[in-house]
């Protein structure tokens, strides 16, 4: 026998072995990786919510800025920027940067609803992924299709401000479980 005939019977006798290895032990994923995390049932929300909720998307649906900062300013302690600029005019300098309020209140109602405890009262928080703790927003903590909707409403940066150990910084409408509109935050810089 040539020993180039050794050497190649060599390796494929020596292939075989590492085959039979990997066919005794399998390499197989950590448990986490091959099962979609638990997905909440989904919040209900008590009726004072609810009618805040519809009141507020009224407004939007009208495209009526003014109606809405009214709307808000007669709920204590509301909050839409924390610069102290007026709702109506903080909302309308928005729109004239293209980022109408209305289209975002709209689109924000369109998603799943969360609630967290704050200060001894509940708040129902839009979207749900923001009423998380940081901890739980890590997207491998989250469902795939949460993990989706998680890059799709704060991109890679937002999800890298996660990791970092940040809250949601997306944009986000919270009302309290009496029907108190407590904050519509955009999540832009200086405004968490």
């Amino acid at each position: 026998m040539k020993w180039s005939d050794a050497l190649l019977a060599g390796l494929v006798l020596g292939l075989a072995a590492c085959g039979q290895a990997q066919e005794t032990q399998p390499l197989l994923p950590p448990e986490s990786m091959t099962r979609d995390p638990e997905v909440p049932p989904p919040v209900e929300v008590p009726a004072a919510v609810e009618s805040t909720r519809q009141d507020i998307l009224g407004f939007t649906k009208r495209g009526s800025l003014s109606g809405l900062a009214r709307f808000a300013e007669g709920n204590e302690g509301f909050v839409s920027n924390l610069e102290g600029t007026p709702h109506r005019e903080f909302w309308d300098l928005l729109r004239r940067t293209g980022i109408d309020p209305n289209l975002k209140l709209k689109a924000l109602f369109d998603q799943p609803v969360g609630r967290r405890d704050v200060d001894g009262e509940t708040w129902y928080i839009w979207p749900d992924l923001a009423a998380k703790d940081p901890g739980d927003l890590i997207p491998e903590k989250l469902s795939f299709q949460d993990r989706k909707r998680l890059r799709d409403l704060i991109g890679e940066d937002g999800v890298n401000r996660i990791r970092q150990g940040e809250a949601y910084p997306g944009m986000r409408t919270a009302i309290a479980e009496d029907g108190r509109w407590v904050y519509f935050v955009l999540g832009l810089d200086g405004e968490e």
